[in-house]
């Protein structure tokens, strides 16, 4: 099973929060299929914007929320 993963990123008012200012100016870079990749295009993606501080790129973790009972605790 690929853990697929998506990338993107946008302006931010506070580079503290995911509250991003225009969701219609959103950089998306892509869906990689593990972690590894989709942390190399993240690192590349910030690395862009590195001097801008309201820039803010993420890693979403796409197979969490298609198969959240993957994430869920263990039952006693």
């Amino acid at each position: 099973m690929n853990k697929l993963h998506l990338v993107f990123g946008g302006r931010v008012d506070d580079p503290m929060t995911l509250d991003f200012d225009d969701l219609e100016s959103i950089d998306i870079v892509g869906i990689f299929p593990d972690y590894k990749s989709a942390e190399k295009a993240w690192r590349a993606a910030a690395q862009r914007t590195v001097d801008d501080a309201e820039m803010k790129y993420v890693v979403v973790h796409l197979h969490r929320l298609v198969q959240p009972d993957l994430m869920a605790p263990a039952k006693e």
